[in-house]
């Protein structure tokens, strides 16, 4: 208890926030320090109901979903929940204009009509080990960075094979704490995933881009899949032989509701918070890539949508890649907007100023820390153009014009013509070249606008302005007419006779390397300016902690699993409003716009609720959908389960508030909400909308 008094304490001294227990992602193998406040504020378990390597523990229930989500097994048949927007590309994979499952939903009867995603796997969390002393009694402190770093590197590559030793798991060395500290993390992978059941986008992406990140929220966001394992038990790749997975834990799922202050947790795989980042680098942040993100992206995504309003089939080839786009090109403006109002740039002034003041008493102090801030000062200055366009070079060519994307897969297979024609298949089925031709266009001409003639890549001096005279239009019309990347039927038809050399030479590919070669010029430049502020970084965040020696600090999120804990709650976003803690499907037909494809409603939906036909799954005589909490989450979160006191399954983690958008780099203990579908809702749509009651009787359902 006094620990994680004291652990709040550190931080309102730190960050001059108000020290509350929801703030903070904890390492499972920390909980002992947690357990009395955890247990004050509702807890019924044990540390070692959560993390145990000798029992099944909640976290075998526990996975990564794909390459940035978390999910959670809900029958002992391997069942897994996630969110709809996790599983979106998974479900966006399997749809075509005949077998829209974006817009009507999907629902396997049994096991035979569940769908295999390729690609698609999970991994389980096995154990996290603290290997800090064996890395850094082998670290100096007059190494320079690059030593420092390849002294990591091969300590910590040793740590992981000795680790996989009679396994199969897949294991990691984290850093924590800005390289001050390091853990050895154990995975097992399931490659064998297949859908089960989604709601149509009218419920599990209800409000869209409208509603995301904003609270009152009626999102029904989730989708069901299926981890399968070889018959004799192991993990496996996909086989017609497969069976259901055995799990070792199982999330028991309770409907008896939740109301406010009820005790929350909240376990998954928060991706990235920097909640130690400085004054210099929010600076950095808001003016350089946030507002590049926000420009680059905003153009790109009004010509796709344009399109996909347009065209069902464009809509469905890039939906999934309109969604991942605008996900964070409105993070983005939340988070400049929310560091400006809340004036988080002072505040990190202060505790730099509160720091220098520290180690300046102090001879030893101030000659192993005086150095951190003006490294990371300096660095900050130095790298801020250099950020700038290779930001560009990422978010316009890379990223923003797909046939760029596909030359910079294919030389990396060049020697490899059958790995290239599996790639293609899944490039071509979600591409459309009249998208990709006018956002290409738009592109180059934005790049060229604002970055300076220092960082071009050569194919614009030498192919545009010097050939074409700046004629952007006629240097894309032959681009796009010429390179086999924007022609699916010739590519295929090259591939036949699969010529290297050939490829090399089309002009897409050329101006792909030009792009990269840019782009390593531009990493090589900015090589020592990121050295020195990892250094400042690990030296600033070490003197924290020395500073407040007899405090305890949790490290920031690094895709590892964590618990965050709070309780259920309204908040008031500003004068004279409050919003209350839970939405109701009332507030789904209140929002929706027939025809509009972010509020429409389902007509099956809306018969239910005129019917108040919600089974065991309404309260009062009202369906809700979702609630918020005061669990500290962040990207990587989606997905997770938000559990009672009891470790039992209330609801899924998906989204964060508007007014807290700040929140990865500093914590707003009153703002800062976790909105979470309610699990209620969930088997409500499974169950009555989607006709899967099956599903919801492999559950352990508690009422």
């Amino acid at each position: 208890m006094k620990k994680i008094l004291s652990l709040f304490l550190v931080f309102a001294f730190i960050f001059n926030f108000q020290a509350k227990a929801d703030e903070g992602m904890w390492i499972l193998t920390l909980l002992n320090k947690n357990y009395a406040e955890m247990k004050k504020q509702g807890f019924k378990l044990t540390p070692e109901d959560i993390y145990s390597l000798n029992n099944a523990s909640i976290k075998d229930a526990i996975a990564i979903f794909g390459r940035g989500c978390t999910s959670e097994i809900v029958s002992d048949k391997g069942l897994l929940l996630t969110n709809h927007h996790c599983g979106y590309s998974a479900i966006q994979s399997q749809s075509s204009v005949e077998h829209n499952y974006l817009r009507d939903g999907f629902w396997a009867k049994n096991f035979n009509e569940e769908l295999p995603i390729p690609g698609l796997a999970v991994r389980f969390f096995v154990r996290i080990e603290d290997v800090t002393e064996q890395i850094n009694k082998k670290l100096k402190d007059k190494m320079s960075f690059e030593q420092r770093q390849e002294v990591i590197e091969k300590i910590s590559k040793e740590i992981e094979e000795n680790a996989k030793k009679g396994n199969n798991y897949i294991t990691e060395v984290k850093s924590f704490f800005n390289d001050n500290n390091f853990y050895l993390v154990l995975y097992e992978k399931y490659s064998d995933v297949r859908l089960v059941g989604t709601p149509p986008e009218s419920i599990g992406k209800f409000g869209h881009d409208t509603d995301n990140w904003v609270w009152p929220r009626h999102t029904g966001d989730f989708s069901v899949f299926r981890v399968y394992m070889s018959p004799d038990g192991k993990a496996a790749e996909y086989s017609e032989k497969n069976v259901p997975l055995k799990p070792k834990y199982v999330l028991p799922v309770s409907i008896k509701g939740v109301k406010k202050d009820d005790f929350t947790m909240v376990i998954g795989f928060p991706g990235s918070t920097n909640r130690y980042m400085t004054s210099y680098e929010i600076e950095n942040l808001i003016d350089v890539t946030n507002t590049n993100r926000i420009k680059i992206r905003g153009i790109r995504q009004d010509i796709m949508l344009e399109d996909m309003k347009a065209d069902e089939k464009i809509r469905i080839q890039y939906s999934s890649k309109f969604a991942g786009s605008s996900n964070y090109w409105k993070n983005s403006i939340g988070m400049n907007n929310g560091l400006r109002k809340l004036n988080v740039y002072a505040k990190k002034q202060e505790t730099e100023n509160k720091f220098r003041k520290w180690y300046a008493a102090d001879d030893k102090l101030k000659s192993k820390y005086g150095n951190a801030l003006t490294l990371i000062e300096t660095a900050n200055k130095g790298i801020k153009e250099y950020q700038s366009a290779a930001q560009y070079i990422s978010e316009t060519m890379l990223r923003g014009i797909e046939i760029f994307g596909f030359a910079n897969r294919v030389s990396n297979m060049l020697d490899k013509p059958n790995e290239i024609k599996e790639y293609a298949k899944g490039f071509y089925k979600d591409y459309s070249k009249p998208t990709d031709k006018k956002i290409a266009l738009a592109m180059l001409k934005l790049f060229d606008e604002d970055v300076d003639v220092n960082y071009h890549p050569a194919f614009l001096s030498s192919e545009v302005n010097n050939i074409r005279k700046g004629n952007f239009e006629a240097y894309v019309d032959d681009l796009y007419s010429k390179s086999i990347f924007a022609n699916e039927s010739e590519f295929f038809k090259f591939m036949e006779t699969y010529d290297k050399e050939k490829i090399q030479k089309d002009p897409a590919y050329t101006a792909t390397m030009s792009v990269l070669e840019t782009s390593k010029s531009l990493k090589e430049k900015a090589k020592k300016f990121n050295a020195d502020l990892e250094t400042g970084r690990r030296l600033f965040l070490a003197g924290l902690m020395e500073m407040e020696k007899d405090k305890n600090f949790y490290p920031d999120a690094n895709f590892t699993m964590r618990l965050s804990f709070g309780k259920v709650g309204d908040y008031k976003p500003k004068d004279a409003v409050t919003y209350d803690y839970f939405t109701t499907l009332k507030g789904v037909m209140e929002k929706e716009i027939p025809g509009d494809f972010e509020f429409d409603v389902s007509p099956k939906l809306k018969e239910l609720y005129n019917k108040k036909d919600y089974g065991r799954y309404g309260q009062n005589g009202k369906m809700m959908v979702c609630f918020t909490s005061n669990d500290d989450i962040t990207g990587g979160n989606s997905g997770s389960p938000i559990m009672n006191g009891n470790g039992e399954l209330i609801g899924l983690a998906f989204d964060g508030n508007w007014e807290a958008m700040s929140g990865d780099i500093a914590f707003e203990p009153e703002l800062q909400k976790c909105i979470n579908v309610d699990i209620r809702y969930v088997l409500f749509i499974m169950d009555k909308f989607g006709g899967a009651k099956h599903l919801v009787d492999e559950m352990k359902i508690m009422e």
